[in-house]
């Protein structure tokens, strides 16, 4: 990944605002789609009137609809950026929250938490308090496993090696998630498996109003690393020589991360193939490697897969709902298909 020379900022405005625009449309598609079909009358009563004849109709909007198209937001953004992040500190076009265990340092951190101590705590884990017990225990599983990875990598530089040891992770992390359920009692099991089954519909406003404030600070501090990031592209030597102090630029990159990979996947489950996709789609329409352009283009892209992939599980016109993960690895296979391909081509040129 080298640096490139930026598009003229004409160029970088057009592109911008066509995804914004893109954006802005499957926002409102997005709101039209479900079981319940809309229309964007409705949709303007209810969001700028504040009423609706159909009362039927308001209640959907607004319990429903307006949670679940900020989830798809939040998530389409949080797991491309924690996505560009790891491919920039790891230097691997393949890295991600969900291929390097990430994802499922995530899960382990929720399990723990509700098949470990759920029963002990059931008084105080409703409510509030526990979307941020469940918030927290979430980002501290997935910074473990991120320092783990880091650790291993900071010894062994080949990128192939790194990520079938970030692969090891994850199936270690998921047989511990899977010795816990088998001794869990029914009840903690129970809200376990409808929680790894999660969705972005199955998040209320009352988690919301959790998780968009951390997604929120997880990006600002991702936008505030965008320096540190042009400066890694070459290695942390180099990074060295223009001053950048690596424990702390890492410790940044860290907390963004684990923020925005782990608030995701405590209360959306796992979500993969969005992070390792999304950046290198940023890379292709931008052309440039530079994070100033890369992050917010990667927030904007995020978001814009993630409501079709929504648009898509909603399967318009049936009351059924695909898996939200089934979608997005159909979406995003294909680009790393190519990624891998187009590497293998450079490597090894006829």
């Amino acid at each position: 990944m080298t640096n490139r020379a930026l598009p003229g900022e004409t160029a970088l405005a057009r592109r911008y605002i066509l995804l914004i625009v893109l954006v802005f449309v499957f926002v409102l598609l997005d709101f039209m789609t479900g079981s319940v079909n809309m229309h964007w009358r409705d949709l303007f009563s209810a969001w700028i009137q504040g009423g609706l004849a159909d009362q039927t109709s308001l209640s959907i909007i607004r319990e429903f609809r307006i949670p679940r198209v900020i989830t798809a937001l939040l998530a389409g953004m949080a797991l491309s950026v924690s996505g560009l992040q790891m491919q920039t500190i790891f230097r691997n076009p393949l890295a991600g929250p969900y291929v390097l265990g990430i994802s499922s340092g995530a899960s382990l951190g929720v399990a723990i938490l509700v098949l470990g101590f759920w029963p002990a705590l059931s008084g105080t884990m409703m409510g509030v308090p526990g979307n941020w017990a469940v918030l927290v225990a979430a980002a501290s599983g997935a910074g473990i496993v991120l320092f783990l990875i880091l650790a291993v990598s900071s010894r062994i530089q080949d990128i192939m090696t790194i990520l079938i040891l970030g692969l090891l992770f994850g199936s270690a992390v998921s047989a511990i998630v899977n010795i816990l359920q088998y001794f869990s009692n029914e009840y903690s099991l129970r809200t376990f498996v409808l929680w790894n089954m999660g969705s972005l519909s199955g998040v209320s406003r009352s988690q919301l109003n959790i998780l968009g404030p951390a997604i929120l600070f997880g990006l600002f501090i991702s936008l505030l690393t965008g320096k540190i990031l042009n400066a890694m592209l070459l290695g942390e030597t180099y990074a060295k020589t223009l001053g950048v102090n690596i424990p702390v630029a890492r410790f940044f990159v860290f907390l963004s991360t684990s923020v925005l990979a782990g608030g995701i996947t405590a209360f959306c489950g796992p979500i993969g193939f969005v992070g390792i996709a999304v950046p290198h789609l940023a890379r292709m329409i931008f052309r440039t490697s530079n994070h100033h352009v890369l992050i917010p283009a990667s927030m904007l892209l995020g978001a814009l897969i993630m409501l079709v992939s929504d648009i898509i599980c909603q399967l318009p016109g049936t009351d059924l709902v695909l898996p939200v993960n089934s979608v997005t690895a159909l979406l995003g296979i294909p680009i790393v298909v190519w990624v891998i391909v187009r590497n293998v081509k450079i490597t090894n040129p006829a």
